[in-house]
């Protein structure tokens, strides 16, 4: 596994951290998640569960090792410190300055381990007036100008169903910075702080719209991008049985056999339209669509290249025989997770082991630090590990 040689130690909670942790597990490194010795991760415990952790727990987590620690007391500093001695890399996704109030700033685990990699995932980034400020995900989006786009002229912005600034804006870029910096340590033999913002990552993400504003300084409304709502071309239908069709058919030729099979191929001029056009042209397409149920448009263009495709349920997307083909759903120990995405022809990533249970690794991971058992049983006693 491409991973394999390199130790992580996760203190992150929740969405953004775990899911850049998982991404590294799953394709063989060590991550060692430190959780407090209460609580632990907080979702942990939300509904439903499969034994007594939640399944999205189960699902960020697996292939994980945890180990818990008081961090708020020297001791419990002191064995952490110990485990970041022998750490490739370190997460965290605290507000800026919770680590150095713990005495665990990245100057003072740098100073214990040189080559060590430091990732900080936050809202708004180490600097700036809104470094210390709280967040989620929605408030990411808002900052960034990307919410404004999910409505139109006669609807509010409508909440994504998915964590678009959590995993794209966090995850993933925290991913791609400490990988970055492990080839750069290659390289120089030394770590870095890698700072990761999900408003920047957001901002960054919005390749499509920002450009054409930053040219020409021109405000683009709502329902009017051509990717998000602009044109006939590209939008989501309608059918029969109150199903949709999701039409992404932005190239002439996918448009001209879209229009074909709809029989609208008085549209096919039509691509490129004005604006008002657009939208007379999405009323035809709609009552057009409505004429047959989701099941019967798809048998139309099963053999039609024209980008058409139908908007799935849950349960319809895990029987879809390209999700089977390219096994996104695997099972480990008999529970369903959703599988390493990224396909490698000689290291691919694996489902190995399900999530831990809070500290089961406490005891083994300590003892491979050279502490003793006796010390152990000491740290036990003074309820600083679990």
């Amino acid at each position: 596994m491409p991973l394999r040689s390199y130790r992580v130690l996760d203190l992150t909670r929740l969405l953004p951290g775990p899911y850049c942790t998982m991404l590294l597990a799953d394709y063989g490194a060590e991550v060692i998640k430190v959780e407090d010795t209460k609580l632990g991760d907080y979702s942990r415990w939300y509904d439903p569960k499969i034994d007594e952790n939640s399944a999205l727990f189960h699902s960020l987590n697996r292939n994980k090792k945890s180990i818990s620690i008081d961090l708020k007391t020297e001791k419990g500093k002191e064995v952490f410190l110990k485990l970041v001695k022998g750490a490739d890399v370190v997460v965290e996704s605290f507000r800026p300055g919770v680590m150095d109030r713990l005495g665990l700033s990245y100057n003072t685990l740098q100073s214990v381990n040189p080559d060590l990699i430091y990732c900080a995932i936050t809202g708004y980034g180490q600097t700036g007036p809104y470094a210390n400020i709280p967040g989620h995900d929605i408030n990411y989006l808002s900052y960034a100008g990307l919410l404004h786009f999910f409505g139109d002229k006669e609807t509010p912005p409508k909440v994504p169903a998915a964590q678009i600034a959590d995993i794209g804006g966090g995850a993933m870029p925290a991913v791609i910075g400490i990988l970055m910096a492990l080839i750069e340590r290659k390289a120089s033999g030394k770590g870095q702080f890698v700072d990761v913002s999900m408003l920047d990552n957001v901002v960054y993400w919005m390749q499509t719209i920002l450009p054409e504003y930053l040219a020409a300084e021109i405000e683009p409304k709502p329902g009017e991008l051509t990717l998000s709502g602009g044109k006939a071309c590209y939008e989501v239908y309608e059918t029969k049985d109150n199903r949709y069709l999701s039409v992404g058919a932005l190239e002439p030729k996918f448009w001209e056999a879209f229009c074909k099979v709809i029989e609208k191929e008085e549209c096919i001029p039509l691509l490129d339209a004005p604006l008002h056009i657009q939208h007379q042209l999405k009323g035809d397409i709609q009552k057009k669509i409505q004429e047959k149920t989701l099941q019967e448009w798809m048998i139309e263009f099963a053999e039609v290249d024209a980008c058409v495709a139908p908007v799935h349920t849950l349960e319809e997307m895990t029987r879809d025989p390209q999700v089977l083909a390219r096994q996104l759903i695997q099972s480990i120990n008999g529970h369903l997770n959703i599988a390493p995405p990224v396909k490698m022809s000689n290291t691919p990533g694996h489902l190995r082991n399900k999530a831990p249970v809070l500290g089961e690794h406490t005891e083994t991971l300590l003892k491979n630090c050279g502490i003793s058992i006796e010390e152990i049983e000491q740290l036990k006693g003074n309820n600083i590990i679990n």
